[in-house]
């Protein structure tokens, strides 16, 4: 990761003029396209992006759409519709999950295409960003079901598929076994064994150690730094997380074993406060034989609108997107909010949170530990050599914490929020390359 243009910080203020829509064009508070692209149009304002490069960078480059037959346990035959977005790949290929959920459009796969393109511009990263989903309810799928969608879906889209073009992962609802149908599928039309098409797959098909834990983990090397540089102690600190899932589960374990004191944690059943401090391994072990926190008896149950508001250093919501907004925004008493989900705060509620003086480390930086150990699964399986568990970690601290301190100096230099400074890095390293490439015409 040394060296070349990959590796700068620096952030260059061409000077020309963009012709941008309509201001007065009505912003929907929770659409998360609209979301990405007003946060997009500022750092393109304060970078004075140039005209060109601004269309560029405001469009996906590939948006497929596809109809998904899968016949049902019971002899029937539905389908399903599924997306995959490339939005740019000027960087390297696209990277981005798949994830199956009753909500996905494709408007939320495109907005999350384009997160992941500056997520990983944001890290640095050689990856572009894509994002793909599929419209079904897979709580209500028997393993069959899934995975006859899984391959069909694989099918319809194995054309933009490959090592060095698009290489998915798990998102909401699938996991590794998701991604060992994806990889299978992938290899027997390639007609050979093609592990680095997808990364987050079993250990024994070429994943890599610690790529389970890694977002929450990544959560948690971002929360240490940003308690550090506001000068407030780790140990003790109190913590409400918001989701408690895979990334909350173990971002809340590793902030337990740090010594933050965890008050609150909720999941979209049940949420608990305890002034005290949480039991984390009992709150682990019960949502491992439960399926969720329901019955949970290591705290007081609360709403989860009032786990979002509790008086806490830091509060990380882990959960979807859309938690945060200008109806609860000015309830927020944490100190530091960590964005462990995708975009949990409206683009709306960022100038309330602002004024409360709230420290955000957004979410294209702070959930970036997921794709940046997906990065080097990738890198191991096309080596074919794969790397111990604690050197994974350990090249996972190192670039989580220069990230943070790449945002933090361009936030501190150009007086914005680490939300914008974020996206200004992004956007202006994913910009240079366009600037060195040229446009092909």
């Amino acid at each position: 990761m040394a060296g070349g243009p990959f590796m700068s910080t620096d952030v260059r203020l061409p000077t020309h003029n963009i012709v941008r829509p309509d201001k007065d064009t009505f912003l929907d508070e929770v659409n998360p396209f609209d979301a990405m692209m007003s946060r997009f149009d500022r750092a393109a304002e304060l970078l004075d992006l140039e005209p060109g490069l601004y269309k560029i960078l405001r469009h996906a480059e590939k948006t497929i759409t596809i109809s998904i037959p899968v016949l049902m346990d019971n002899g029937e035959i539905q389908v399903f519709t599924g997306h995959r977005v490339l939005y740019n790949t000027s960087r390297g290929p696209a990277k981005g999950g798949i994830r199956f959920d009753t909500d996905v459009s494709l408007e939320e796969v495109t907005a999350l295409a384009a997160w992941m393109t500056w997520k990983c511009a944001v890290v640095n990263l050689p990856f572009g960003g894509s994002k793909g989903g599929v419209v079904c309810d897979p709580l209500k799928m028997s393993v069959g079901e899934l995975e006859r969608l899984t391959r069909r879906y694989t099918a319809g889209i194995i054309s933009t598929l490959g090592p060095d073009s698009d290489v998915p992962a798990p998102d909401v609802n699938t996991n590794e076994r998701v991604m060992a149908w994806v990889m299978d599928t992938y290899s027997m039309h390639m007609r050979h064994t093609v592990t680095g098409v997808v990364t987050g797959k079993p250990v024994e098909m070429g994943g890599s150690l610690g790529r389970r834990d890694a977002t929450g983990r990544g959560v948690t090397l971002v929360t240490k730094e940003a308690l550090d540089h506001l000068g407030m102690p780790v140990s003790d600190a109190t913590v409400a997380i918001q989701g408690f899932g895979n990334v909350g589960s173990v971002a809340a374990t590793l902030l337990d074993r740090r010594g933050c004191r965890i008050v609150g944690i909720g999941d979209r059943v049940s949420s608990f406060y305890n002034p005290d401090g949480i039991d984390i391994p009992a709150a682990v072990a019960h949502v491992k034989q439960h399926r969720s926190l329901d019955g949970f008896d290591g705290g007081q149950q609360i709403s989860g609108a009032d786990l979002l508001t509790l008086d806490v250093d830091v509060l990380v919501p882990a959960a979807l997107e859309n938690v945060i907004t200008t109806r609860n925004a000015a309830g927020i008493r944490a100190k530091v909010l960590i964005e462990a989900a995708n975009g949990p705060t409206t683009a709306a509620a960022d100038a309330i949170l602002e004024d409360k003086g709230i420290f955000v480390v957004p979410d294209i930086l702070a959930n970036a530990g997921g794709v940046t150990v997906s990065y080097f699964e990738w890198v191991q399986d096309r080596a074919g050599y794969f790397w111990p568990e604690d050197v994974v970690n350990d090249r996972l601290r190192e670039i989580m914490t220069r990230s943070f301190h790449d945002v933090l100096r361009l936030s501190r230099e150009h007086g914005v929020s680490m939300r914008t400074a974020a996206y200004m890095l992004a956007v202006s390293r994913v910009a240079t390359v366009h600037r060195l490439r040229g446009v092909y015409a």
